[in-house]
């Protein structure tokens, strides 16, 4: 098999000999994908903001695959520079990258959160922090052609308010949400276009509904139950 590098380049590698980066791997959807992927052989950098629950991620992965080439890296995509580290020990460690998939996301927030980069927390995690890691990471996926940035995006989409982006004015957690997920969707189509002819593929999906992760349950929960702890 020839192994492609950059333009020009031919098949797509057999998915245990893939690299495959993927964010919010702690939980929920990034979790499932995670474990399926470890299944099928592939090495796995799993990406997450805890470094208890990337240890006990790892583990339980392991435990169920049997697959051992899974590495954890913490980043809380609340910094912008924990994003730009996590970016520079993915290329500093690995001379490939076959797919990045931008999974980690904040849900629907009641509250309006300000990060300390100063921008509001929902769209930084759910847009900007996968914005800045799929270009800082731009050049490495390119080498490693054929490969792919896959964006978790939603149906769940509502217009941008260019002159109240961050939401000072009117905040509404639905609203953070569904702007965000829009810019991830306008982001693929960017990225899409920029990297045609290089080999590398980039694409958002919308999972499902009603998944039971922690970003959908509390909607269909009562808020009594919610205040009891049950998630």
């Amino acid at each position: 098999m020839s192994v492609r590098s950059g333009r020009g380049a031919d098949a797509v590698r057999p998915i245990e000999q893939q690299i495959i980066l993927v964010t919010g791997a702690t939980d929920g959807l990034g979790r499932a994908v995670a474990s399926e992927l470890a299944g099928h052989g592939a090495t796995l950098l799993l990406h997450g903001r805890s470094e208890e629950r990337g240890k006990r991620t790892l583990a339980e992965i392991k435990a169920r695959t049997g697959n051992s080439k899974l590495k954890y890296y913490r980043a809380d995509f609340a910094s912008l520079s924990e994003v730009r580290d996590l970016a520079e020990r993915i290329e500093a460690e690995h001379n490939r990258l076959d797919v990045l998939l931008n999974n980690a996301a904040l849900g629907i927030d009641p509250v309006r959160r300000v990060t300390a980069d100063g921008h509001e927390s929902t769209f930084q995690v759910d847009y900007l922090a996968p914005y800045m890691l799929s270009y800082l990471l731009e050049t490495l996926l390119i080498a490693s052609a054929p490969s792919r940035i896959v964006n978790v995006a939603s149906a769940g989409q509502a217009p941008i308010n260019f002159d109240d982006i961050m939401l000072e004015r009117s905040y509404d957690g639905m609203q953070a949400y569904c702007q965000a997920k829009l810019a991830d969707v306008m982001l693929t189509i960017d990225q899409a276009a920029e990297l045609s002819g290089t080999g590398v593929t980039v694409n958002c999906v919308h999972p499902a509904f009603n998944m039971p992760t922690k970003i959908v349950t509390p909607m269909f929960t009562p808020q009594s139950e919610i205040a009891d702890g049950v998630r």
